[in-house]
């Protein structure tokens, strides 16, 4: 069954954990729809995660739409939702211009960073039936990568109360609430009425999302984050083994190999016998 914006409503009413990871190719897509994952999602950390850039605001439009339509192609059932990369939303026509190409590479969402400086995008957007999620809290595109946690003070939790509602209010259909301390994310969980999605913001989100490499233990590890594997290690192990294989002559073995039958071998060998005669 296709997943759509209905379908993690509803998570949300009957209080089921949405499940979100990020992802970039197309094996890694298959896996993740063929485990159930309710959003897929083509985030911008591609940019320090698998494309090597320093920052995600060296992330392109061409950059997402290349790894966006990989992904496209592993995803049956999943949302699949993609990241407005740095500069792509400035304003309401580039924001409506690029989110489109998107849905023609085969998107069901867009997500964009920012408080209620976006309602006017989030507004256009919608306006054009194109299913929006916020972002809030700590943004990278906005930050940088040093993230801090937002929501400690009253003012700050009141302005990302005051934020979430709004953006909800001008049609935005989830909201990602990132380093968010737990307390004012469960409020604004609760006052909503759209699905909001943490990381690295407390066990009361209506549905959680972490970055593929984290899960698979590639690169160091976050707070936010756990290792459900040892991704570097077990490759790493891979490859040297490989590496002294080839090197110590024990591959390739004839289990790797295919074999010319004998006699046409022996024809082969003739004509090459008879090809050195004439020359």
């Amino acid at each position: 069954m296709k997943k759509d914006i209905g379908f993690l409503r509803g998570k949300k009413q009957q209080h089921q954990p949405i499940t979100v990871l990020t992802c970039y190719d197309y094996p890694t897509a298959c896996l993740q729809d063929d485990a159930g994952i309710d959003i897929v999602f083509v985030g911008d950390s591609v940019g320090t995660n698998i494309l090597g850039y320093k920052s995600e605001t060296e992330v392109t439009m061409a950059d997402m739409r290349h790894h966006l339509k990989a992904v496209r192609r592993g995803v049956t059932d999943a949302y699949l939702l993609v990241d407005m990369p740095y500069a792509a939303d400035c304003d309401v026509k580039q924001a409506v211009t690029n989110a489109k190409f998107f849905l023609a590479d085969g998107a069901d969402g867009v997500k964009l960073e920012g408080g209620i400086e976006k309602i006017p995008i989030v507004k256009a957007l919608a306006e054009q039936g194109i299913e929006t999620c916020a972002h809030i809290g700590h943004n990278p595109q906005i930050h940088g990568s040093k993230a801090a946690t937002h929501g400690k003070t009253f003012a700050k939790a009141k302005r990302l109360i005051k934020a979430a509602e709004a953006l909800a209010d001008a049609g935005a259909k989830l909201i990602v609430l990132e380093k968010i301390t737990e307390e004012v994310s469960q409020i604004i969980t609760e006052t909503v009425d759209i699905p909001t999605i943490g990381i690295g913001a407390g066990r009361y989100c209506d549905g959680q999302v972490l970055v593929i490499n984290d899960v698979l233990g590639i690169g160091p590890l976050f707070k936010h984050a756990k290792r459900y594997q040892d991704y570097d290690h077990l490759t790493f192990e891979a490859i040297l083994q490989y590496v002294n294989e080839v090197e110590n002559g024990d591959f390739p073995t004839d289990d790797n190999v295919v074999h010319i039958a004998p006699n046409k071998l022996a024809r082969v060998q003739k004509w090459l016998e008879s090809e050195r005669r004439n020359i």
